[in-house]
């Protein structure tokens, strides 16, 4: 999981992809953190991807660094607990001017049963379970 995570930081921006209905949704997202053992994103509450992400909590990230990707796939789990939403924020300050820990919008998710790819145009495809 902490290779994930590093390539993560390391492409600075990946796409998280969710449903809608029958409709799928590809955005830019830039937060990830590691906390008490488990891969974390945040978002806000109110946008669309967090009802998305609530009606149908399997997604999929995709991430492209150096010739290199990933793809995560798995479900995502809410954490509303303060300290996790603490700790996003912190690894991340310049998301505090838009975001609180303790405001009702702020939204931390976990990866469970989470399955990344990482592969090459030159290498065999290598899979990663967290």
């Amino acid at each position: 999981m902490q290779e994930v995570y590093e390539f993560l930081k390391k492409c600075g921006v990946y796409y998280l992809a969710t449903a809608d209905g029958e409709q799928p949704r590809v955005r830019p997202f830039g937060t990830q953190d590691i906390f008490e053992g488990k891969l974390y994103i945040q978002t806000g509450k109110s946008k669309a991807v967090s009802r998305q992400i609530q009606a149908n909590p399997n997604v999929e990230i995709c991430a492209f660094a150096d010739g290199q990707w990933v793809r995560i796939t798995g479900r995502l789990v809410r954490d509303d607990r303060i300290e996790a939403k603490q700790h996003m924020l912190d690894a991340h300050p310049q998301l505090k001017g838009m975001y609180s820990a303790e405001d009702d919008n702020t939204e931390v998710l976990y990866f469970e049963n989470a399955e990344a790819t990482f592969a090459s145009f030159g290498g065999a495809p290598r899979t990663v379970r967290f």
